[in-house]
């Protein structure tokens, strides 16, 4: 995502928080000269090469730019980077804690919380995040504040570790706790949503939120990763099987109408075909919608890394029969839609979602806009629509 302003220009790789902190960085770093901010990924060591081949083509194309280099890549190797022909400068500083709002679209995406106090056996995030961070919830709300008031129908709430917030904060601040406020301040607020949560972190106050709130989007993405007990154990995940399948029946006895997705990773080390048959079966047993799934990849400075290594080829092969569950159930998502009418905010590109994240297509309605729309018919991503009103 490249995002020009004034005289310097941000390339961003990674999450939403990134894309969040890719605004700020811009408007301290903008200055006479001519500045490119590349704002880096450590989630995969692919994400970390697709930033070192980006600045050495930014350097080449533009070899009179500033390139200032940020992000988790550039704290866990800032000397290697430092390095690159062409850098100028090396943010190696974790981000300020305090809430940042940016505009991803119609969407405001607001970042409340930062770092990481686990240490799961794949990831090396916490080390280039921190430890967990919450932001002050006055922030939080301020920051929502504005972003409704420069015309945003829907809030993204987005952290590293979002459901951890709170925990640094004491007065018994939890995430749930958060939404309950920004939900009662901001009547004029159309849609809350969460990014990526963690089930076994979920606090009461945020499942009576879901029920309570009908502007508390009915979805959620979760970081699930694995289907199997002893998997879960050595990627060191602090959730069973059982407390996953669990927490969605809880969820959606609170919100009916509740849609889930998940992340995935496949082919972990020691994984064997009865695991990931586990794994399978979880898109029924929490009845999942969407899915992310990730072959496993060695991240050099895990404890992964040094597990025995389930062949690649077979982890590929895994990924692909998991995907293909997943598109399964989503066209029975799409199908179980049909003849409905939704209310849909409507992006670029002749896109919208619903509430529940269910992606539309609305070719001709401009950006920004609330509709009400009929299903008539999906592609097996997206439902086709015939728009019937145009909401506030």
């Amino acid at each position: 995502m490249n995002a020009p302003l004034r005289n310097a220009e941000v390339v961003s790789f990674g999450c939403r928080l990134n894309a969040v902190e890719s605004q700020e960085l811009v408007k301290a770093h903008a200055s006479a000269r001519e500045t490119v901010i590349v704002n880096t990924c450590a989630v995969t060591s692919e994400a970390t090469r697709q930033a070192r081949q980006a600045i050495r083509r930014l350097h080449r194309e533009r070899p009179q730019a500033e390139i200032v280099v940020a992000g988790c890549a550039a704290r866990l190797d800032p000397r290697g980077f430092a390095e690159i022909d062409g850098v100028t400068r090396v943010l190696a500083e974790h981000a300020p804690n305090r809430a940042l709002a940016g505009i991803e679209g119609t969407r405001g995406l607001l970042a409340v919380q930062n770092g990481c106090d686990h240490r799961c056996t794949f990831c090396i995030i916490p080390f280039g995040r921190g430890q967990a961070r919450s932001a002050p919830p006055t922030e939080a709300l301020a920051q929502a504040r504005a972003l409704v008031a420069a015309g945003k129908k829907e809030i993204v709430l987005t952290g590293v570790d979002l459901t951890s917030y709170g925990v640094d904060l004491g007065d018994g601040w939890t995430l749930g706790r958060l939404v309950q406020l920004l939900l009662a301040e901001l009547p004029q607020l159309q849609r809350l949503r969460l990014s990526s949560v963690d089930c076994i972190e979920v606090d009461d106050d945020l499942i009576a939120a879901f029920g309570d709130d009908s502007r508390l989007c009915p979805h959620l993405h979760l970081s699930l990763q694995s289907g199997d007990d002893l998997i879960l154990k050595r990627m060191k995940r602090r959730h069973s099987r059982q407390d996953a399948i669990d927490f969605c029946r809880a969820l959606r006895k609170a919100r009916p109408d509740i849609v889930f997705g998940a992340d995935f990773i496949v082919g972990f080390p020691t994984e064997t075909e009865d695991m990931f048959a586990g794994t399978l079966d979880m898109v029924d047993d929490c009845g999942l919608t969407h899915l992310h799934v990730f072959p496993f990849s060695a991240r050099p400075g895990t404890p992964a890394a040094r597990m025995p290594q389930v062949a690649t080829q077979i982890a590929k092969a895994r990924a692909a029969r998991l995907r293909e569950k997943g598109e399964a159930a989503l066209r029975a998502h799409l199908d179980a839609l049909q003849g409905r009418t939704l209310r849909l905010l409507t992006e670029r590109g002749g896109t919208a979602r619903a509430a529940d994240f269910t992606l539309a297509r609305t070719p001709g309605v401009e950006a920004g806009l609330m509709i009400d729309a009929l299903c008539a018919g999906h592609d097996g991503r997206a439902l086709e629509t015939r728009l019937t009103a145009f909401g506030r």
